[in-house]
């Protein structure tokens, strides 16, 4: 059983849920840590055969990074729409940053601005290639728009990098937004 990929996938996707939506009873801290010992007996009650060795894989492999485990706790490192205090450090050196959406949301966004809707924060990527790789979850042709992350940080916008493919920032106005136009 642990080496099927869809049963870690699934395990993954209901710790992302519990940890960044919905704790079903875990006393999670305001950075949001979970004990670890906590999250596997939640976990063993819907999966009886999940150990802490597959939690830990589920934490180490995969394409991108979603948690942290630190002195016998676990979070989710983005995605929340639970209030939590990540304390993240501000990111002063990006420039361009990129976001992968729905052929449907461009026009709003770029009007609007992108907002954080059901989650605390905006999601951002470093590459156009991991923005287009996010907008595949939603949609078959994901439009790719491109963030003054360096002119949105002079006028006061602040960014902060969660992981190596994830930044995280709040609303960001249209001025700082454009679609991307490959060739």
């Amino acid at each position: 059983m642990r080496n099927d990929n869809r049963l870690k996938t699934v395990i993954s996707k209901y710790m992302s849920y519990l940890l960044r939506h919905n704790p079903k009873g875990l006393r999670i801290r305001e950075d949001g840590f979970v004990d670890l010992s906590a999250l596997l007996e939640k976990l063993r009650e819907r999966f009886p055969w999940v150990d802490e060795d597959l939690i830990r894989e589920v934490v180490d492999r995969g394409e991108r990074k979603r948690f942290e485990i630190k002195d016998g706790k676990i979070r989710a490192l983005y995605g929340h729409s639970i209030p939590v205090e990540l304390e993240l450090e501000e990111d002063r050196s990006v420039k361009v940053l990129y976001h992968g959406t729905t052929p449907e949301a461009v026009s709003e966004i770029l009007k609007t601005g992108l907002k954080p809707m059901k989650r605390r924060w905006v999601h951002l990527s470093p590459t156009v290639e991991i923005a287009r790789r996010v907008g595949l979850r939603r949609t078959r042709r994901p439009v790719i728009l491109e963030i003054d992350a360096e002119r949105a940080r002079k006028e006061g916008l602040k960014f902060y990098k969660a992981t190596d493919e994830v930044y995280l920032s709040d609303y960001i106005p249209p001025k700082y937004i454009k679609r991307v136009i490959k060739s």
